[in-house]
């Protein structure tokens, strides 16, 4: 009689766990199958999230950036030193940087020569007579974080400032001129691709 309990047990145990694992490959989504994954689709797989990652910001660096710029339109997103928007914004293309805690660092706007101070102007035509402009930002400071900002690859205290790019033949310097003017060496990025 045990015998014919323990029998009867493990034939009701053996259907169930047949109809639970038929029910279980019924319930996969349309198109789903089940195989092993090669190394080499593994790997891909692994980039092809690795690259999402890297073109998405954290959901806090999101809802800040809709609460910081409302109606931005064009926006892609980049990580690096920190999660970087390029975006357009009234009219203007912008940038706009956040730091690992969510917050605003700073944005950068494209701006002209003439954009700069009349002074650091002078300087620069006296000083680096040999060189030419070629582009100018302009790096706004979000005042109340101090997180210090990376462009060019080097650091710079929070404050608002112009970076000039300027070329002499095969040479291209980058310089930082303050709002007051004052005009200082920031860079040689002639053989550099960090900007």
């Amino acid at each position: 009689m045990k015998n014919v309990f323990i029998i009867g047990s493990l034939l009701v145990f053996t259907a169930t766990t047949a109809f639970a694992q038929d029910e279980y490959v019924y319930n996969q989504p349309a198109g789903f199958i089940l195989h092993k994954t090669t190394k080499a689709q593994r790997e891909e797989n692994r980039l092809i999230k690795k690259e999402k990652a890297a073109s998405s910001p954290s959901y806090m660096t999101a809802q800040h950036f809709m609460v910081d710029f409302p109606n931005a339109a064009n926006v892609s997103w980049k990580r690096g030193s920190f999660e970087e928007a390029s975006f357009t914004w009234n009219g203007k293309e912008m940038k706009a940087f956040y730091d690992m805690d969510d917050v605003l660092i700073g944005t950068t706007t494209p701006a002209s020569y003439s954009d700069i101070p009349a002074n650091a102007q002078k300087d620069i035509e006296k000083y680096y007579k040999d060189y030419t402009p070629t582009s100018v930002i302009m790096f706004d400071d979000n005042e109340f974080n101090d997180t210090d900002m990376i462009l060019y690859g080097n650091s710079f205290e929070d404050e608002d400032n112009y970076f000039v790019e300027m070329t002499n033949n095969n040479k291209i310097i980058v310089l930082q001129v303050n709002m007051q003017g004052l005009v200082s060496f920031f860079k040689d990025i002639s053989y550099s691709n960090v900007k």
